[in-house]
């Protein structure tokens, strides 16, 4: 997409404690690998968004990721919200959507089911206050991968969704990478970012449509892959070229702060 990454960024350079920047984590600002604990930031990425967390007026990486695994990657002047907004650690603080916390024993339940019941190649991670199955390893479960999560689930009232690779299983709470977004743009009235790469970060897509529609300025970030989705490519205003292509962004946004 031939756009001027200077002139699509100026807004943020113009009003920079007005400013909200979102990242994805995987596929956005991590290469996608094979064993998801080992998935890590390029070099210097953490250190750039806590750069632009000093300028800007909110910087967050919004995962699907647990809050334990981001904190340990982030400085601590990085919002972090994990499981979809589930967890948010912001100013030091953890804070769980109180909706979700009941939910702790369906999801345990099903994870033992499915630890015991999934299929060679079948990836299960427990995540607290949610569950993935990763079929990365072996894309022909795909299919088997829902379907089996409709069955653990069944009568439970946690729901299933698809995501990259992998079936997740949530509680019945209507929070998702939108919805915090837009919790963050309401605290701040100038221009706003969100980068990412799955059907997952679409809905944050959609938030910053709304948003555009009441004056606000916003600019999407296609992160591409052979795996993204063709609504969020269609929809971007920028798309850069993976996690590397992401990393310029950022490194370019850094810049034209300073």
């Amino acid at each position: 997409m031939g756009v001027d990454l200077t002139a699509a960024l100026s807004p943020f350079a113009a009003a920079p404690t007005a400013s909200v920047l979102a990242v994805d984590f995987d596929g956005t600002l991590a290469p996608i690998v094979d064993e998801p604990a080992m998935a890590r930031p390029l070099d210097g990425v953490a250190e750039v968004l806590g750069a632009l967390s000093g300028r800007l007026g909110e910087v967050a990486v919004v995962s699907g990721r647990p809050v334990g695994f981001l904190v340990p990657i982030f400085p601590t002047s990085v919002t972090l919200a994990g499981l979809y907004g589930l967890e948010v650690v912001r100013h030091g603080r953890l804070e769980e959507h109180p909706g979700a916390e009941g939910w702790r024993q369906q999801l345990s339940g099903v994870a033992t089911t499915a630890e015991r019941s999934a299929p060679d190649g079948l990836r299960v991670e427990r995540k607290g206050l949610s569950l993935t199955l990763h079929y990365r390893g072996r894309p022909d479960l795909a299919a088997s991968a829902e379907r089996l999560a409709g069955e653990w689930t069944a009568g439970t009232g946690l729901v299933v969704r698809t995501a990259r690779m992998s079936v997740e299983v949530h509680p019945p709470v209507a929070e998702d990478k939108g919805t915090v977004l837009a919790r963050l743009a309401a605290e701040r009235h100038g221009p706003l970012l969100f980068m990412g790469d799955d059907v997952r970060d679409l809905p944050p897509f959609g938030t910053l449509d709304a948003l555009a529609s009441e004056g606000r300025p916003v600019l999407r970030v296609a992160v591409a892959s052979d795996e993204s989705p063709d609504g969020l490519v269609s929809r971007a205003d920028v798309v850069v070229d993976g996690p590397h292509g992401a990393a310029e962004l950022l490194h370019l946004l850094a810049t034209q702060l300073s």
